[in-house]
């Protein structure tokens, strides 16, 4: 029998995100994906290293690439309407998880309980897995920072509002979690570099 959640899935690649806005450079859910897989696993490992934790960074990863999966499906839903209220909020998480189930879905009976730990947070309740999970939602929220300095970078004033509001829930996440806080002054302004700043 033959199943369709990894060529579906590999369509991440067509996706845009930012579609209101105007964007020197098109970002993917491709590239967005790996950007909080990389960020998700930087922040769990300066949280093991650092302050004590037990964060799995390998599955914290793992949710970096599927966290907006459902989007394949839905689209990628601006912001300001996604967010419009909380009935608007509660109705397209609701979207989101049957998005998630169709995906999933697609996988033969024996993976699909394996890959629903990456879907959904479900069954391991404990400390340490929801604080994995926040610290995913921070890489998110970075890589939004991340892009909206990017273009800034370049001189698009279009994504000015949408980087004072990141950076800000940023700033609120730093006061929770010190692996934001620290990857804030440590990693972030070498976004704002050149090429040759970099080297």
């Amino acid at each position: 029998m033959e199943y369709n959640f990894f060529a579906t899935v590999a369509r991440m690649k067509y996706i845009e995100r930012w579609a209101l806005m105007r964007n020197t450079y098109p970002e993917t859910l491709s590239e967005h994906s790996l950007e909080v897989s990389m960020l998700a696993h930087a922040l769990c490992v300066i949280g093991n290293v650092r302050y004590g934790k037990h964060l799995d960074a390998d599955k914290a990863a793992v949710i970096g690439l599927y966290h907006d999966a459902s989007e394949i499906i839905t689209g990628d839903m601006p912001t300001p309407i996604k967010y419009y209220n909380n009935r608007m909020k509660d109705l397209f998480h609701s979207i989101e998880d049957e998005a998630c189930e169709k995906l999933i879905g697609q996988l033969p009976e024996d993976l699909q309980t394996y890959y629903r730990d990456y879907f959904f947070k479900q069954g391991d309740d404990t400390e340490e897995t929801k604080y994995l999970w926040k610290l995913v939602k921070a890489a998110d929220k970075l890589s939004a920072l991340i892009k909206c300095m990017e273009e800034e970078k370049t001189g698009n004033r279009e994504f000015v509002k949408a980087k004072e509001s990141t950076e800000q829930m940023v700033q609120e996440l730093s006061k929770s979690y010190p692996e934001v806080k620290d990857f804030v002054q440590e990693f972030l302004p070498a976004y704002a570099k050149t090429l040759d700043e970099l080297n």
